[in-house]
């Protein structure tokens, strides 16, 4: 639910005409780990935004081999939609990270803008990030919106202590996961 209010205000607030959803098949952050089959998660995902016209699903991280790079896919994506400008939608922790990714300079450059979702009381130094990366600043703009304090983590915890998340997650999500039996064991 967090990341569907937080979408929405970023379409509006960043004047989007549509928001792409991309899904990494093998998000590089998480080699190693186990996680949700990418097929469970897109078809949630589907769910999820489905009745959004403005939101879009891109299979451009599942239908090429990982690890997914932002730079790749923002390159991919750009191709894909010439004339587009693309703005990167990230929460204030990826931004706080920037510097750590691959490629960080080129993933600035080859963005329009950079939206930024920031948790209330979150401090982010730019100077600092625009010192390691050049441009930084003129490229972040920041959405307002209310957070809630929900995570993929809280949410898998609850299912498997069979706790309630009907009210954390679309209805239509909600029933995935249990007609499917997931997150039922670590």
């Amino acid at each position: 639910m967090g990341h569907l209010i937080l979408a929405a205000e970023a379409r509006v607030q960043l004047q989007l005409s549509r928001l792409l959803w991309v899904l990494a098949a093998v998000p590089p952050h998480k080699v190693g780990s186990t996680i949700s089959a990418v097929e469970d998660r897109l078809a949630m995902l589907r769910l999820a935004v489905q009745d959004e016209d403005s939101f879009e699903i891109s299979m451009i991280d599942i239908e090429r081999p990982g690890p997914h790079f932002t730079l790749d896919t923002l390159r991919l994506l750009s191709e894909q939609n010439p004339g587009s400008q693309m703005i990167l939608v990230i929460g204030g922790d990826s931004l706080h990270d920037l510097s750590d990714w691959h490629r960080p300079t080129e993933v600035v450059a080859a963005c329009a803008e950079i939206g930024v979702m920031r948790r209330p009381g979150d401090e982010i130094d730019l100077s600092a990030l625009e010192a390691k990366l050049p441009g930084l600043i003129a490229k972040v703009r920041f959405v307002d919106a209310p957070l809630l304090e929900i995570s993929s983590h809280e949410i898998r915890e609850r299912v498997m202590k069979n706790l309630p998340f009907k009210y954390y997650v679309p209805l239509a999500v909600h029933q995935f996961i249990v007609s499917h039996g997931l997150y039922q064991t670590a």
